[in-house]
This record gives C-alpha cells, sequence and structure tokens, in this order.
C-alpha cells in the first residue's frame, strides 16, 4: 500500500485534503442541528406530526448504521470513491429533501441523506489515518472537532433565520452549494489516497445483520427517548430483534473470512478502551445539548433562543479542547494523559452546573466551558489512540468503529437522561408531564413548558424550585455515570504514537 505520510513536498495536498474533509465533516454536522428549529414549520406545512420526530430519528439512525459500513468497503475499495459517492448520495437526497410534498417523502429522503452523511463523516477520519502519522493525527481531528462545534452553533441560526424568512426548504437546499463545492474539491484533491491491493471480498450477510441489529436497537432507543416505557411490546420487539442479531452478526463474524466488522478488534485492549471512552464522552456532551436547554427554559422562563445562546460556552469549549489536546498530543507523543484529564475534569464540571442556578448565567457558563473542553480533549485523542492500536490495513473499521461507538453514547445518553427525568418528575407536582413524551414530537419539552406556562404566581414558582431541584438531582446522576469513562481512561495503557519515522504498520 503506498503512502503519503512523509514526504515533505505532501504538505500542500495534505492541507488542500483537510479543507475538502473538514467541509465535509462541516456538512454531515451542520444537518444534524439546523433541521431541528424547521419542524414547527414543516408540521404546520404537512399537518402531520405522528412522523415528525423521524425527520431527526431517521437521519441519526441511518448515518450511525452506515458508518461501520463504510469503514469496512473503505478499507477494501479505496477510500476516495466512497468519499465522493457518500458527498453525491448526501447532495442529491439534500435536493429531495427540499422538493417534498408529505412527510414520508420527507422522512425517506432524510434517511437516504443520513446514509451520505454517514460516508462523509466516517471516511473523512480514515483519510487523515491514511495520510498522517499517528504522532500528528491529534492535531488534524482537533481541527474536525471544531467543525462539529461550528455547526453546533451555525445549525440554529442558519436553520431560525432560512425558516423565518425564506422557507423551511431552504434549511436542505443550503446543502446543494455547499455540497457541490465540497464534492469538487474532493474530487481534484484526493488523487493520490492509497489503493488497497487485496482482492475485496464483500460480507454480505454480516452487512444484514449489522443493519438489522443496530438499526432494531437505535429505533428502541429513540423510542425510549421519546417518552415510551422500556416495557412497551414495540420497545421489547426492537430490542430483542437488536439483541438476536447482533449475537448472530458476533458468530457469523468470528467465522468469516473477510469480516465486515474483524472480531479480533476487540481483542485489543486499548482500542476498547478508547471506544468506551468515546461513549461515555458522547453519553454526556450530546445529552448536555439536549437537556441543559430544557433546564435553562423550564427554570428561568427564557425563550428558545436564549437557550440556544445558553448552550454557547459549551459550543466554544469543544474546539479549545481538541486545539490543546491535539498540540500536547503531536508534542509529547502520548494521547492518555489529555484523554485522563478531560475524563478527570468531566464529573467535576456537570457537578459545577448541577449545583449553580440557570439564572447565575456567567458561574453555569463556566462549568459548560469546562465540560465542552473537557469532550473536546477526549474525542480526538481517543480516536487517534483507537487508529494508533490497530494494523493499518484496519483503519478504516477502527475509525468507523470509533464513531459508531460515539453515535451510539449519544443515542443512549439522550434516551437514558431523558427516561430519569420522567422518572424523577414522578411523585412531584409535574407527575402529569412524567407520563407523556417528555420531548414531544421532535423538539425539546413542548410538555413540560406547556405545563408550567399553564401554572401562575406562587405556584409557578413553586413549580420552577421544584424542577430546579429535580435537574440538580439528574446532573448529578450523569456525572456519577462519567465515572465510568474516567475509569475507562484510567485502565488504558500510556502507549507512545508512531511518529513520523515509523512505517506505518
Amino acid at each position: 500500500m503506498t503512502n503519503l505520510n512523509q514526504p515533505p513536498q505532501s504538505r500542500p495536498a495534505i492541507r488542500s485534503i483537510l479543507l475538502a474533509l473538514m467541509l465535509a465533516i462541516f456538512l454531515g454536522a451542520l444537518d444534524q442541528t439546523i433541521v431541528a428549529v424547521s419542524i414547527p414549520a414543516i408540521s404546520a406545512q404537512f399537518k402531520d406530526v405522528s412522523q415528525l420526530a423521524w425527520v431527526i430519528s431517521g437521519y441519526m439512525v441511518a448515518m450511525t448504521v452506515a458508518v461501520p459500513i463504510y469503514g469496512k468497503l473503505g478499507d477494501l475499495y479505496g477510500r476516495r470513491r466512497l468519499m465522493l459517492f457518500g458527498m453525491g448520495l448526501f447532495t442529491l437526497a439534500s435536493l429531495f429533501c427540499g422538493l417534498a410534498q408529505n412527510m414520508e417523502q420527507l422522512v425517506l429522503a432524510r434517511i437516504i441523506q443520513g446514509i451520505g452523511a454517514g460516508g462523509m463523516i466516517s471516511v473523512s477520519q480514515a483519510i487523515i489515518g491514511d495520510i498522517v502519522p499517528p504522532r500528528e493525527r491529534g492535531r488534524y481531528q482537533g481541527y474536525f472537532s471544531s467543525m462539529y462545534a461550528v455547526a453546533s452553533v451555525a445549525g440554529p441560526v442558519l436553520g431560525g433565520y432560512m425558516t423565518e424568512y425564506l422557507s423551511w426548504r431552504w434549511v436542505f437546499w443550503i446543502n446543494l452549494p455547499l455540497g457541490l463545492v465540497s464534492w469538487w474539491i474532493a474530487h481534484r484533491t484526493l488523487v493520490g489516497l492509497p489503493i488497497p491491493q487485496r482482492k475485496p471480498v464483500i460480507d454480505y450477510l454480516g452487512t444484514v445483520l449489522m443493519i438489522v441489529g443496530l438499526t432494531s436497537l437505535l429505533l428502541g432507543i429513540t423510542l425510549i427517548g421519546q417518552g415510551h416505557s422500556w416495557r412497551d411490546d414495540q420497545v421489547l420487539a426492537l430490542l430483542a430483534a437488536a439483541l438476536m442479531a447482533l449475537i448472530l452478526f458476533v458468530w457469523h463474524e468470528r467465522r468469516t473470512p473477510e469480516p465486515l466488522l474483524p472480531m479480533h478488534l476487540f481483542a485489543n485492549r486499548n482500542a476498547v478502551l478508547c471506544w468506551c471512552t468515546v461513549f461515555f464522552t458522547s453519553f454526556q456532551a450530546i445529552s448536555l445539548i439536549v437537556l441543559i436547554p430544557l433546564r435553562y427554559q423550564s427554570i428561568t422562563g427564557a425563550g428558545a433562543d436564549s437557550a440556544a445562546l445558553h448552550l454557547l460556552p459549551l459550543a466554544m469549549g469543544l474546539p479549545m479542547g481538541a486545539y490543546f489536546a491535539g498540540r500536547m498530543t503531536s508534542v509529547t507523543g502520548y494521547y492518555k494523559p489529555m484523554i485522563l484529564t478531560g475524563a478527570m475534569m468531566m464529573p467535576l464540571a456537570i457537578l459545577g452546573m448541577a449545583f449553580s442556578p440557570p439564572n447565575a448565567e456567567l458561574l453555569s457558563g463556566v462549568f459548560m466551558l469546562l465540560s465542552g473542553i473537557a469532550a473536546g480533549m477526549q474525542f480526538p485523542t481517543s480516536l487517534v489512540g483507537a487508529q494508533n492500536s490497530v494494523e493499518q490495513r484496519d483503519i478504516g473499521v477502527s475509525t468507523s468503529t470509533t464513531n459508531l461507538f460515539r453515535a451510539l453514547g449519544g443515542a443512549v445518553g439522550v434516551a437514558l437522561m431523558s427516561a430519569l427525568l420522567l422518572a424523577l418528575l414522578h411523585g412531584t407536582l409535574l407527575t402529569p408531564v412524567a407520563g407523556q413524551a417528555l420531548l414531544g414530537e421532535g423538539s425539546s419539552g413542548n410538555v413540560l413548558l406547556d405545563s408550567l406556562n399553564a401554572a401562575q404566581g406562587p405556584a409557578l414558582d413553586h413549580l420552577r424550585q421544584e424542577l430546579q431541584q429535580t435537574f440538580r438531582h439528574l446532573l448529578s446522576i450523569s456525572a456519577m455515570i462519567s465515572l465510568l469513562g474516567l475509569c475507562a481512561a484510567i485502565a488504558m495503557p500510556n502507549q507512545v504514537l508512531r511518529g513520523r519515522e515509523d512505517k506505518a504498520r
């Protein structure tokens, strides 16, 4: 396999490739946030709320399931063609999203768009593993983390502006010029990527089992997060199907000559611990992004725009932590110290948020900034650690598995913390809310906020005090869960990264 790591003259090429990859990451991450603010307008036009939540969930499920498949196909066929395919599919699906005439068409187009986004995000990070030595990857993965942060801030702002002054359809059509430019840049710059020399053999049965297992698991988790009981027949059927399919998948992968997800990777202690770290980091980061605005709105009575701005310190902390950790990893050659520092900061920052009132914006903002820095220090370094732990031929699978655990962590985090909030509301004056879907049909906390708006005077003040105590308990539980990520970081071997002088294994 050819290698572009070493020649000094490849530096301009790497910068051009990096631009294409950052645009792809930005587009994939942007569509996770830009659509949420247009949900009321979509609901008003189509007059169909039964499938509204799947406009967001369908995209996330499809993207998560597609990630490991792209990783393996990239290892077999080369990443350039997979990258171009993913970007093209994403851009084309964005056109169909904007042209949708009913909710069924929109959800189907969003699923296709999610499949394309899974390729853009997964393959982009694997390409860095092809062309950059492990010791320098932390810096480049930090740039990617900054794209997530920018998208988390720009998405709601752009989405709100376009929905208000143009149309909700422009939330999708904005991807057309950006996607075409990204595809053209990628087509011109990704010409020198390594091309596998082995004959590709596709594991069709493993692919089907993985799709069935992960889709069933994510759909079950999503339903729990939307307020369904885990004892519901529909949820139990999905979780049972997921368990059966994933057990068969593991059994099959241990016996097939060219597995979709090689089981020997799970015997790699360092890689598994990096994946555990990513899982719990994403668990905390995504659940905070969903629940902190709800806490702020419900306790202070602020509007959605102020709640979005309340997330700004968290979004700022992510790239700060990623940049610092990437630079330090490149300088020292060790990634565990950065992961461990972030893992120790996370429970302390969440506890600080738990015991600081939402209306104390400066103090609350400091702890949110620290939580963002803690997450930013762990995301890119865990990915670099996982890539460094495997052979070069498994870079794509290792990268996609890291992204899979990141997506699963976010999905489980939102579902579990939402279910815990509903459970904590039982026995309070807000008990009726606990019997309904807290997050509503694709929006954050409609049921809870409507219940608070119905109260007046002293009753409202009492409800908000009770709710503040409830969120304090919820965040304290979240801090305890983050200790599991700290345990994984402590158990991680303190390996040195391969440097520029080393040959890729």
